[in-house]
């Protein structure tokens, strides 16, 4: 593994096929908890980096992608299956990798929860995050 500039991150795929790099800070990072998110990774909460799409070059391998509701892109290897990157109509400017498929997933903090109003129930939060019932840029935080 080649070491990274600063301001760098690199990510990838469990299987190692499809690598990538992230250039600069991400525009923000979050808790997803919509139930598209949910379902597309088998998790009870996605957490995004969101980049400009010009900062994010995939380095090795070309992911596979689907089109899992209007508008949306989500994209995965196509050997191991690991899901890596949400791309969306909603936010054209933007690739939204999966923060865990950093390889130093921890040189980066969330800053919050959106699309709590679809959080599952049993998953209790009490990380002091601020959590929105949409997205950030669609109002204030909950009470």
């Amino acid at each position: 593994m080649t070491a990274e500039e600063p301001g760098q991150r690199r990510g990838g795929c469990h299987c190692g096929a499809i690598r990538y790099l992230a250039e600069g800070a991400p525009l923000w990072v979050a808790h997803c908890h919509c139930e598209s998110c949910r379902r597309t990774t088998g998790t009870a909460l996605v957490t995004y980096a969101g980049y400009a799409h010009g900062r994010v070059t995939f380095t090795g391998g070309r992911p596979a992608t689907y089109a899992s509701s209007p508008g949306v892109t989500r994209s995965f290897c196509g050997a191991c299956g690991t899901p890596l990157a949400y791309e969306g109509a909603r936010w054209p400017e933007e690739i939204h990798l999966l923060l865990c498929t950093l390889d130093d997933p921890e040189s980066l903090e969330p800053r919050g929860h959106v699309y709590t109003a679809e959080r599952l129930r049993w998953l209790k939060l009490d990380d002091g995050l601020p959590r929105y019932p949409g997205s950030a840029s669609e109002g204030d935080p909950e009470g």
